[in-house]
């Protein structure tokens, strides 16, 4: 052994006896140090706002309490989705009957022109129905969102809940940092994954780049929204808000739980490491600008993520139209495909058409439900369905039940990431391993999750 080995041996045990002599909270004693000294300093050179500072001071003990602090958290968090699903129904809505309602002058334009009926079908039965219904599905709800979620962001609550949060982070493996790079992937798993770039260690921004797809972004909520109110209308005989509200909020709750189970799994197996502690320093409530507020949740989350849907939605609603409309022996390759899959479809609760859909909407999450509704109706084009109602009795008489609902709900939370997040993903790790696991650690779970879900249902004879 050499001398260098005895030595480092040496320290490293006395190192450790001093960690055990001073205790383990010695990080949090050094740094509430620190943070008491430079406030005895910045009290003898700066004034501050007693009755703001009192405010803060008191705002804190209910919000970051562990009694009050989580439920108060989830109280929020349904109520921002409370307001997004009952708000959005109106605008989408009407904004559904305007773009739709400009397909026959588009029609009429291509008829005056005489252009072929494959032409008509690919640019306006194809690109145009993906583009108003992603339009319409997709703008209202994020013209909700963004902006409540922004003002949260900018009273600076957002910090809190990684506070809140933080200690079940470090008990699975992961940084507490990782809460805030999960909220970025409310409005796009895409931003989210960029947004992990604060996480200092190696390690543990790889674990939040792999687990950052278990929040529902914002291409999911709609079919979140359709599946929460086609599910309490299954078994209430009526959609209601609140509880479709409580679901979306327990299919959320159930992604982050999620989120901590896999990033344990990945902390004792392919990522193995010790969490690293961070301080994070909680800044003062402050009252948005308004200004400020709309310019960011509009033109920077909202307008970027509609575009960036459109622009991955266009190419895909013509490939779904080709593929619906070639046949072979009397039958479209859409229809051959989703055959091919029903036994895999039903072991899962679903069907094979739900997983083509799936499938066929890699390059972006809003066109999942409408290419479902397009297989079902076997009309070889997305059509625009006129309300939940329309659309829930549609999908009961292609065999659904409130266990299909369910499984499409968390299917769709859990499944493989959108196409823009996958090479956002590959840039961000430059890695094509780990762009294939963050694809195939998703998938496995939604997989595995429905199958017991289904599984259980059956055994409690309950479908």
């Amino acid at each position: 052994m050499s001398t260098n080995t005895v030595t480092n041996q040496n320290l490293f045990q006395r190192i450790r006896k001093l960690r055990e002599r001073l205790g383990p909270n010695l990080r949090d004693r050094v740094v509430a140090t620190l943070y008491r000294q430079a406030e005895e300093i910045t009290s003898q050179v700066v004034q501050k706002n007693a009755a703001q500072r009192d405010l803060d001071t008191f705002i804190d003990n209910i919000v970051t309490s562990k009694i009050l602090g989580l439920p108060l958290m989830l109280l929020m968090f349904s109520g921002v989705l409370w307001l997004t699903i009952t708000g959005a129904n109106y605008p989408s809505a009407l904004l559904s009957k305007l773009l739709f309602g400009f397909e026959a002058r588009l029609t009429a334009a291509f008829h005056s022109l005489n252009a072929p009926a494959w032409l008509h079908g690919m640019v306006v039965l194809g690109m145009y129905r993906t583009l108003a219904w992603v339009v319409s599905v997709m703008l209202p709800p994020m013209a909700i969102f963004f902006p409540l979620f922004t003002f949260f962001e900018d009273l600076g609550y957002l910090p809190r809940v990684a506070f809140n949060l933080d200690r079940f982070f470090k008990k699975a493996g992961a940084h507490g940092k990782q809460v805030l790079t999960m909220c970025m992937g409310f409005g796009c798993n895409a931003a989210g994954v960029i947004s992990c770039r604060i996480i200092e260690s190696p390690r543990e921004r790889l674990v939040a780049i792999l687990t950052n797809n278990f929040v529902p972004c914002n291409g999911r909520f709609p079919t979140l929204f359709a599946m929460a109110a086609i599910l309490t209308g299954t078994l209430f005989g009526a959609s209601h808000h609140l509880p479709a509200t409580l679901f979306v909020t327990g299919i959320v709750i159930s992604g982050i739980g999620i989120t901590l189970i896999v990033s344990w799994l990945l902390s004792k197996t392919l990522l193995k490491g010790v969490p690293s502690s961070f301080t994070l320093e909680l800044p003062p409530y402050r009252l948005p600008k308004i200004g400020t507020l709309l310019v960011r949740s509009v033109l920077d989350r909202t307008i970027f993520v509609l575009l960036r849907a459109v622009i991955v939605a266009l190419p895909a609603g013509l490939f779904t139209w080709i593929f619906a409309n070639q046949h072979l022996n009397g039958v479209s390759l859409l229809d051959l495909a989703a055959g091919g899959l029903q036994g895999f479809g039903r072991l899962l609760g679903l069907d094979g058409y739900i997983i083509l859909a799936f499938i066929l909407g890699l390059p972006a999450n809003e066109i999942v439900l409408p290419i479902l509704i397009m297989s079902y109706l076997s009309q070889g084009a997305m059509l625009e369905l006129e309300s939940i109602t329309v659309l829930k009795e549609l999908l009961l008489n292609n065999g659904w039940t409130w266990l299909t609902a369910l499984n499409m709900s968390l299917f769709s939370l859990l499944h493989f990431p959108c196409a823009t997040t996958l090479l956002t993903i590959g840039k961000e790790t430059r890695n094509v391993k780990w762009t294939l696991l963050a694809a195939a650690i998703p998938t496995g779970v939604a997989i595995v999750v429905c199958f017991l879900v289904t599984q259980i249902a059956h055994l409690f004879n309950l479908v």
